[in-house]
C-alpha cells in the first residue's frame, strides 16, 4: 500500500504479520528528490523473513584471454579455434593443431583473408559485449595477437628448427628437445608435419598411432610424446567428420553411438558383449584402424580423446536426431543396448559418470513417448492387440524417468483399456486356458515396467476384469470342477489359477480360490493328499502363496 500516514502504514504491517497472513512486511518511507528526479528509501519496518543480502556484482577481469602467441596453444584456445575456422578447417581437412603448427595452411589462412578476418570478428563482438570495450579495440588486439602468432611460426620454420619426424625418428626428436623450454611447440610441428602427407582422417589417425608405436619406452621423453601425440588425436575424433571416417559413414546415429562407446572403452564393452547376446546384435564391428585404437585408448595414455569421445556421445544423446529413423522397435533395442553399455563404462570410470548417463537417457526417454513415436512403434494397427500391449509394455520397461514412465504407462493403460483388447480375448480363437495364461503373463510384466504402484495397479485390474470375463464367458472353473479328474489334480489346477500362475489376479482367480477352498475342506482331497506327501507339498506351496494357512 502507498499512503502519506507513517502510522497507519505500520499498523496495517503489524496487523497482516500478526494475521498470518503474510511472511514478512517492509515499511519504508521514500522521498523524491527533485534534481536527480530518482526515489531515496529508508527502511522504517521490517518484521517477519530477513530479506536475502544483494550479491555483488562481480568485476570481470577486463584483460584479452590469450595475450601472447603460446596462449593459443592452450586445449581451450585451440577448442575456441576450432569452433571459429569449422568451416575452413573442414575443406582442408585438418585441425587446430595443425594449423598452429603448419606454416603452409597458416599461410593459407592468412592468404583467405575474409576466412580468417571473420574468425576474428566473431569472437571480437561478444568478447566486447561481454568486458564492455569497443569490439574496434578487441579486433585490434586479436589481429596483432594472429600476427605476431603467424610470424612467429613461420621464421621458426624458415631457420629450420623444427624437428623432421621422417629423418630423425619420433623418440630421438622426443628425447632431443625434452629439455627445451618449447618442447611441445617444437615436437608439436615435427608431427603435423609427419601427418601432412594423409588424405583421410583414418589415415591420419594410422600415423598417429605409428608415432604413439615409436614414442620413448619410458621417462619425461615418453610423456612429452604421447601428450603430443594425443591433441591432434582428440581433436580428430572430437570433430564429427574425423570420429565419422574412423567408425564408418554407412552406420545410423544407433551404430555410431554403439561404436563409439566400444571404441573409447572396449574391455568393457567386448566383456558385457560375451555376456549379453542383445548387445552383441546391436553392437556394429570396428575398423581396422578403430580397433588399433581402441588398444591404445584402453590404456591411460590418451585420457583426452577418451573425453572427447565421451562428450560426442552425450552431445548426441541429448539431441535431437533419432538413433534408428526408420524403424521404431530397433530403435529402443538399441537404446537399450547403448545404455548397458554406457553404464557398465561408467561403473568401470572407464568413459562417462552414472549421472550423466542417466540424464542423456532421460532426455532420450522423451522422445520414445511422443505420439508421432508410439504410432509408428504400433505399426498403425498392423499388430495384434495383445502384441500392441507386449510392445507397450516393453516400452514401459525401457524408458526412464518419472514423467517418461507415466506417459509410457498413459498409453499402456488406454490399450488395456480399448474395447478391441476385450474383444480379442472373449471372441478370439485360443482356448480360454490359453487366453487366461497370456492374461496372467501379461499382468506380471506390467509390474515389471518400472511404473509406480498407483499407475500399474489400474492397468493390472483391468487386465483382471478382461480375465474374469473369459473365464466367466467359457466357464472354465465350474466345468475344472465336474471334471472326472482327481480331486488333488483338480486342486492343483484351481491353485494354480487362483495363484496368478495361469490366470490373472482378478475375478476368475477368486473364483478358482473359493472352489479350491471348497475342495480342499472335502474329506477325500485330505485323504488323497495325504497319500501322497509329494503332491501334499505342492499344494502347501501354492496356498501359502495365497496367504491362506494350509
Amino acid at each position: 500500500m502507498a499512503t502519506e500516514n507513517r502510522t497507519a502504514a505500520v499498523s496495517a504491517a503489524e496487523e497482516l504479520m500478526a494475521e498470518g497472513r503474510v511472511a514478512a512486511v517492509r515499511v519504508s518511507k521514500e522521498t523524491l528528490d527533485p534534481e536527480t528526479r530518482e526515489f531515496q528509501s529508508i527502511t522504517i519496518l521490517n518484521l517477519g523473513v530477513s530479506e536475502a543480502p544483494k550479491k555483488k556484482k562481480v568485476v570481470e577481469n577486463q584483460d584479452p584471454l590469450c595475450v601472447s602467441p603460446q596462449d593459443l596453444y592452450t586445449v581451450h584456445a585451440r577448442e575456441r579455434i576450432g569452433r571459429l575456422l569449422e568451416g575452413w578447417l573442414e575443406r582442408k581437412g585438418a585441425t587446430p593443431f595443425e594449423l598452429l603448427h603448419r606454416p603452409d595452411l597458416v599461410e593459407e589462412l592468412e592468404a583467405s583473408g575474409t576466412d580468417l578476418q571473420h574468425a576474428i570478428q566473431k569472437v571480437a563482438i561478444p568478447e566486447a559485449q561481454a568486458r564492455g570495450l569497443t569490439v574496434h579495440e578487441l579486433i585490434r588486439t586479436f589481429s596483432s595477437l594472429v600476427e605476431r602468432a603467424i610470424d612467429r611460426l613461420l621464421k621458426d620454420c624458415r631457420r629450420g628448427g623444427m624437428p623432421n619426424l621422417d629423418k630423425e625418428g619420433f623418440a630421438r626428436a622426443a628425447e632431443r628437445v625434452s629439455h627445451d623450454p618449447e618442447r611441445a611447440y617444437l615436437l608439436g610441428a615435427g608431427v603435423a608435419a609427419s601427418i601432412a602427407p594423409a588424405r583421410s582422417w583414418s589415415e591420419k589417425v594410422s600415423r598417429l598411432l605409428d608415432l604413439a608405436d615409436a614414442a620413448p619406452v619410458t621417462g619425461p621423453p615418453r610423456g612429452l610424446a604421447l601428450q603430443t601425440v594425443e591433441q591432434p588425436l582428440a581433436e580428430i575424433l572430437g570433430s564429427k567428420s574425423g570420429l565419422d571416417n574412423i567408425i564408418g559413414l554407412d552406420l545410423d546415429l544407433g551404430g555410431q553411438l554403439a561404436a563409439m562407446t566400444r571404441l573409447a572403452a572396449c574391455d568393457t564393452v567386448d566383456a558385457l558383449i560375451r555376456a549379453e547376446p542383445s548387445v552383441a546384435k546391436m553392437m556394429p564391428p570396428l575398423s581396422e584402424a578403430a580397433t588399433r585404437l581402441s588398444k591404445w585408448l584402453a590404456a591411460d595414455d590418451f585420457a583426452s580423446v577418451r573425453v572427447a569421445i565421451a562428450k560426442r556421445v552425450v552431445r548426441e544423446l541429448n539431441g535431437p536426431r533419432r538413433l534408428r529413423p526408420s524403424d521404431a522397435s530397433g530403435e529402443i533395442e538399441v537404446m537399450r543396448g547403448l545404455a548397458m553399455t554406457l553404464t557398465a563404462a561408467a561403473a568401470a570410470g572407464a568413459l562417462l559418470n552414472v549421472e550423466d548417463v542417466q540424464a542423456a537417457f532421460v532426455q532420450r526417454s522423451r522422445m520414445l513417448v511422443t505420439s508421432d513415436f508410439v504410432e509408428a512403434y504400433l505399426g498403425g494397427g498392423e499388430r495384434s492387440a495383445r502384441e500392441e500391449i507386449e510392445a507397450l509394455v516393453w516400452l514401459v520397461e525401457n524408458v526412464i524417468g518419472g514423467a517418461n514412465k507415466r506417459q509410457a504407462g498413459r498409453y499402456l493403460s488406454a490399450g488395456v483399456s480399448a474395447l478391441r483388447f476385450e474383444k480379442e480375448f472373449r471372441y478370439g480363437p485360443d482356448t480360454a486356458a490359453v487366453k487366461l495364461q497370456k492374461l496372467a503373463a501379461l499382468q506380471r510384466a506390467v509390474a515389471r515396467g518400472g511404473l509406480a504402484a498407483e499407475d500399474y495397479a489400474p492397468i493390472q485390474a483391468k487386465i483382471g476384469d478382461v480375465g474374469g470375463l473369459v473365464e466367466a464367458d467359457a466357464r472354465l472353473i465350474p466345468t475344472l470342477a465336474k471334471t472326472p479328474a482327481s480331486a488333488a489334480q483338480k486342486l492343483l489346477l484351481l491353485l494354480r489359477l487362483a495363484a496368478g500362475e495361469t490366470a490373472p489376479a482378478g475375478p476368475a482367480a477368486d473364483r478358482a480360490r473359493q472352489e479350491a477352498m471348497r475342495l480342499v475342506r472335502q474329506d477325500e482331497t485330505r485323504a488323497e493328499l495325504a497319500a501322497n506327501p509329494e503332491r501334499m507339498d505342492q499344494v502347501r506351496s501354492l496356498i501359502s502363496q495365497l496367504g491362506v494357512a494350509a
